[in-house]
């Protein structure tokens, strides 16, 4: 009988999981890191437009796109705006305004809850009163947070509206394509939507000044590592997962985000960490597990499609940063 030789699949599994936390963690560290000494616009355009410029080439060579119509990639773009031009944005805005890059994960993180209690009903979804609990308790646990660190921050309070628009811009998007059901390769996803996110940014710094780069090697450093592992690295890794592991594993994994992110924020940033912001957390990921439990067990028990995401469809789709 032939022993199969390598690393077990599991272990290939937990070393993506954990890869996949420090890859979208990394997004907002360099938000908050990169943003000091230049524009956010100026970093996001050049750290997507080559990206874009890349993409479109592998995407025509590989002939990935032959089959997709006009229409669907007019949907993509939609997506694409609200999933990826808008949440970056204004999570960018939200850091730079003084916002601990931990709070504006952990406000990220909360998605999955406020999906599946609040956009469920819009989607056919049946909500349970468990997942109503779950999003109260997350709920509390986001005020927690907010309160442990709105006394040090440097953010003004009317700030911490920046990370809820960029959660209501990622639930927008999902909206968008959970009413779609079309499915399109992973390779011209992303293409489409790094594309319309760099046109819209070269609008932007355009209209404010901010095209040109500076000729620094630490901007293009930050540039080239944002691109590569925040972008390319994470939602490859999101792909690879929500196959492997399934969505409810996996926004579990993007809770654990946000508690990595406030971990190295404390340590490379000096930011805020209190017990109050610790027990904002546990809460918050005591809330994120009920809804999850609770949509794992309905998935079980409910044989109706109008009731039930497709088999393999994620209920969110974020952006990482």
């Amino acid at each position: 009988m032939n022993k199969q030789i390598g690393i077990p699949g599991s272990a290939v599994t937990v070393l993506a999981a954990i890869g996949f936390i420090a890859s979208w963690s990394s997004g907002f560290v360099i938000a908050a890191v990169a943003v000091v000494d230049v524009s956010a616009t100026t970093l996001l355009l050049w750290r997507f437009a080559p990206l874009a410029l890349v993409l479109l080439v592998i995407t025509a060579a590989s002939g990935a796109a032959r089959s997709v119509t006009g229409a669907e990639l007019r949907q993509q773009a939609v997506i694409g705006l609200f999933a990826q031009l808008g949440y970056i944005v204004f999570v960018y805005a939200a850091i730079g305004a003084g916002i601990t890059t931990g709070t504006t994960a952990l406000i990220d993180a909360v998605q999955p809850l406020v999906v599946a209690t609040l956009v469920g009903p819009l989607l056919g979804l049946r909500v349970r009163g468990a997942q109503w609990a779950g999003l109260g308790v997350g709920a509390l646990g986001v005020v927690l947070v907010v309160r442990s660190q709105i006394g040090g921050a440097a953010a003004h309070p009317l700030a911490y509206v920046l990370p809820v628009l960029a959660m209501v811009c990622l639930i927008a998007g999902t909206f968008v394509e959970r009413r779609s059901r079309v499915k399109m390769p992973v390779l011209v996803t992303l293409t489409v939507h790094v594309t319309v996110t760099s046109l819209a940014l070269v609008v932007i710094a355009a209209v404010t000044g901010t095209l040109v780069p500076p000729a620094t090697l630490t901007f293009w450093l930050a540039t080239v590592i944002s691109a590569i592992v925040p972008t390319l690295a994470a939602y490859g890794l999101y792909w690879w997962l929500l196959r492997r592991v399934g969505i409810t594993v996996l926004n579990a994994l993007l809770f654990l985000v946000a508690p990595a992110t406030a971990l190295a924020g404390a340590a490379l940033l000096g930011e805020p960490l209190t017990l109050l912001t610790l027990a904002g957390f546990a809460l918050c990921g005591t809330g994120v597990a009920v809804v999850l439990v609770a949509e794992a067990r309905a998935t079980k028990a409910d044989a109706g499609p109008a009731t039930l995401p497709l088999k393999g469809e994620p209920i969110i789709r974020s952006a990482p940063v």
